[in-house]
């Protein structure tokens, strides 16, 4: 753990989710504060509370919330308010308002706060306040402070761009497509095929790609609406990410396809044609180390190498029934250094700060096209 620390101070990733947490519990200890001591209200429970739903990862987002927070928890405080005129605070009135408020979020516009009308029309019902028509407006007021120092908490309290975090999944995607194209590599040429194991990393790296996009996702909305004078520059430098993303995946898609093919060929590493196994190892190890390097000019000499082998293999001198296989773990491992050339070309995948002069390492990917 105390080995990794160093890293993990420095993952944007980190840092973001920490600015997030530390905002979120800021804007409900504001919200608290203003309901109590400038408004003076003794119970001022849903300031926090609306506080906390409202504020997003992006400032887009906290304002999307910041609406659907209002509908939500007008709608609930009122339901609170009716089922408690008509049914006292009761088992009946229990079940009216949880039927009702779990029916509003169901309504176009509020989904993504399904239980929020719910859960404050419980709040205000069972603290004893919708027996009192006096409370509504200190209810819908403590509401509405919440949501107002949720929106502006985030607003004003550094806007987040979440680019650099979209762009440090990014950058460890290829690193870790290259450890397994050498781990495969060099358990074949012991005789392992441990095939389950190669899929379920390949499952992994799936898993990593998804996040990468949701991460991607929330970076561009983070732009939107954000005050800060770095968002032109910095969203344009994330605009080539989302072809990265579709390389890494095509990547992926082939070690699994590749992997897929030795465990389903029926033939153990030590039955292959000899120098096929030979040659083919000694490229997939290169390949592995290449990606995992970033290394542009090793990834382009395995590929001419890859691509001067299969020209000289005759295929009359392979065993019956080997073609197919052999054909297939080429095209797999062509098609992982097509996809992976241009991704090493721009790495690192980085956000250049406001004040540089944009000038990358290396150039972004210059094509959105997968390989097919």
């Amino acid at each position: 753990m105390w080995t990794r620390l160093p890293d993990r101070l420095r993952d944007p990733v980190v840092w973001a989710d920490a600015a997030q947490l530390v905002k979120t519990a800021l804007a409900a200890v504001i919200a608290w504060v203003v309901a109590v001591y400038v408004f003076d209200m003794s119970q001022a429970f849903l300031a926090p509370w609306a506080a906390l739903l409202t504020v997003h990862a992006t400032v887009f987002g906290t304002v999307r919330r910041g609406v659907q927070q209002v509908a939500t928890s007008v709608l609930g405080v009122l339901i609170a308010f009716a089922a408690g005129g008509l049914f006292g605070i009761g088992a009946i009135a229990v079940g009216v308002v949880t039927f009702a408020g779990l029916l509003a979020g169901r309504l176009r516009g509020l989904s993504d706060q399904t239980t929020t009308a719910a859960a404050t029309a419980l709040v205000v019902l069972t603290a004893g306040y919708a027996d009192d028509g006096g409370m509504l407006l200190s209810r819908l007021l403590d509401t509405a402070i919440g949501i107002g120092v949720g929106l502006l908490v985030n607003l004003v309290v550094w806007p987040p761009l979440r680019d650099r975090a979209a762009a440090h999944r990014i950058d460890v995607i290829d690193d870790r497509i290259g450890y397994l194209l050498r781990q495969i590599a060099d358990e074949l040429r012991r005789g392992a095929a441990n095939v389950d194991d190669w899929v379920a990393r390949t499952n992994e790296l799936d898993d990593d790609v998804d996040a990468a996009r949701d991460e991607l996702g929330q970076a561009h909305e983070s732009g939107r609406l954000n005050p800060r004078r770095a968002v032109p520059t910095r969203m344009r430098a994330a605009e080539a990410f989302g072809a990265i993303l579709t390389r890494l995946e095509q990547a992926v898609a082939e070690s699994r396809s590749m992997a897929l093919t030795i465990g389903l060929g029926g033939i153990a590493p030590d039955a292959w044609p000899p120098g096929f196994r030979a040659a083919w190892l000694h490229l997939l190890g290169r390949t592995g180390d290449a990606v995992r390097d970033a290394d542009v000019e090793a990834i382009k000499a395995v590929r001419a190498d890859l691509d001067g082998y299969a020209r000289a293999l005759d295929v009359r001198e392979l065993p019956d029934g080997r073609w197919p296989i052999v054909g297939a773990l080429l095209v797999n491992l062509r098609n992982i250094l097509e996809a992976l050339d241009a991704v090493a070309d721009a790495q690192p995948v980085r956000v250049p700060a406001a004040t540089s002069r944009l000038q990358r390492q290396r150039r972004p990917v210059a094509s959105t096209n997968p390989p097919r």
